[in-house]
């Protein structure tokens, strides 16, 4: 790897870790260069390289900053900066899981309370479809069953909110998908836990469904993490360049 990509990295990392926020300000070319101890022309690089993956931006005169990472638009595309950042930092992983988690945990609550029945149809459809697809390529399937759930909560700024990060949330289910499920013992514990928030939603027991969806991000969480200790390399599926059906949103694996 140049120095200079080993100084963009840890830029990203330092943006990652929120040692740089968003829309701030980046030291200047003579401060980046004494702090990290290379020479301007090396930092000159890596700045050009991070404004050509978007993640920083430099408006002439003012210097360069640290670009708004999730557009106001709430569309998070396959190429932006922050699709970047996950593709490249492993442990960004675990922080989408950690969204996922509180998230689909919510959502799984309040589907069990709010689903209408045109909502447990839509669920129990969509269920069907992810027992009915070979689990070793099935991230849309159980991407598409979270993504009925969400919408059965009737909260909009939670369904938004997932949508916004739709293809993100998919790399976290291809990343289930692709690691666990050749697993035979994974498998049917995954398999476990889907029948098991399906049947706590469609039966209407909100706290069995929250516990249920949030127990179930943290397997997979867990797995994967237990995985890379024991030297396992992850297998980050790239995101695939079409688009998620309809203007929905998902979440699982």
């Amino acid at each position: 790897m140049a120095i200079s990509q080993e100084i963009s990295y840890r830029l990203e990392r330092l943006i990652l870790d929120g040692g740089l926020a968003p829309e701030q300000k980046i030291p200047s070319e003579r401060q980046l260069a004494a702090s990290l101890r290379v020479s301007r022309s090396v930092i000159r690089e890596a700045l050009h390289e991070l404004q050509g993956r978007g993640v920083i931006e430099t408006r002439h005169g003012k210097g360069s900053f640290v670009s708004t990472m999730v557009p106001g638009s709430g569309d998070l595309s396959a190429q932006g900066p922050l699709m970047h950042l996950f593709e490249g930092h492993p442990r960004t992983l675990y922080d989408l899981l950690e969204v996922r988690e509180q998230l689909e945990g919510q959502a799984a609550y309040l589907a069990a309370q709010r689903a209408t029945g045109v909502d447990r149809h839509r669920i129990t459809k969509a269920f069907r479809d992810l027992e009915e697809t070979d689990p070793l390529s099935n991230a849309r399937p159980d991407h598409g069953f979270h993504q009925a759930i969400v919408e059965a909560s009737h909260n909009p700024i939670l369904v938004h909110v997932l949508n916004s990060l739709k293809n993100m949330m998919l790399m976290t289910v291809q990343a289930s998908v692709a690691n666990l499920n050749p697993r035979a013992e994974m498998r049917k514990k995954i398999v476990l836990q889907h029948r098991q928030l399906y049947e706590a939603i469609i039966s209407g027991r909100p706290a069995s469904a929250q516990k249920v969806a949030m127990a179930h991000v943290r397997f997979v969480s867990k797995a994967m993490r237990d995985m890379e200790q024991e030297g396992s390399t992850l297998i980050r599926t790239p995101i695939e360049q079409e688009e998620v059906p309809g203007s929905h949103l998902h979440t699982h694996s």
